[in-house]
């Protein structure tokens, strides 16, 4: 089952399986590591964004980004 990266648990390491959007929203992702089949843990939930680490780094997503990223 797919569920959104902004419903995740803090802590655990997810595989993303798809990211929706528009094309240069699949684009903005995919530059900051976000990839189908990469692995992703949530950090922390700051201000409704969420710190996650992704391929050695950590990045804030929005939460409304964070939905177009299923895992």
């Amino acid at each position: 089952m797919n569920i959104p990266l902004s419903v995740g648990d803090i802590g655990v390491q997810y595989v993303i399986k798809k990211i929706s959007g528009k094309p240069e929203v699949r684009q903005h992702l995919e530059n900051m590591g976000f990839v189908t089949g990469g692995v992703v843990r949530i950090v922390s939930e700051n201000n409704g964004n969420l710190i996650i680490a992704v391929k050695e780094s950590r990045v804030a997503v929005s939460k409304e980004m964070a939905t177009r990223i299923y895992v």
